[in-house]
């Protein structure tokens, strides 16, 4: 028995026109990315120097809790602490 009009195949492929629909959410979509960062340029660089002053000591912060940290014993810096072995990759 053939297939109906408009019911897929059982060739394992989807129909065309789901791949055309996504093909055009994803345009428009591109469009909308495009003109969202082109009017809000001057917003997103006024916080691009404060969001890099802010990644300094997030970095700072979470890096060192896994190198072993600082030795404020008045030891040699190069020293690993003998707490915790210095890391190994």
């Amino acid at each position: 028995m053939p297939p109906k009009i408009g019911q897929p195949s059982n060739d394992g492929q989807p129909p065309r026109r789901i791949s055309a629909m996504n093909i055009a959410l994803w345009g428009f979509l591109a469009i909308g990315a495009f003109y969202l960062i082109a009017e809000h340029r001057a917003h997103l660089l006024g916080w691009l120097p404060w969001l890099v002053i802010l990644a300094c000591p997030l970095l700072h912060f979470f890096m060192h809790g896994r190198h072993g940290g600082h030795d404020h014993r008045g030891g040699s810096s190069t020293s690993p602490s003998p707490k915790r072995p210095p890391h190994q990759h």
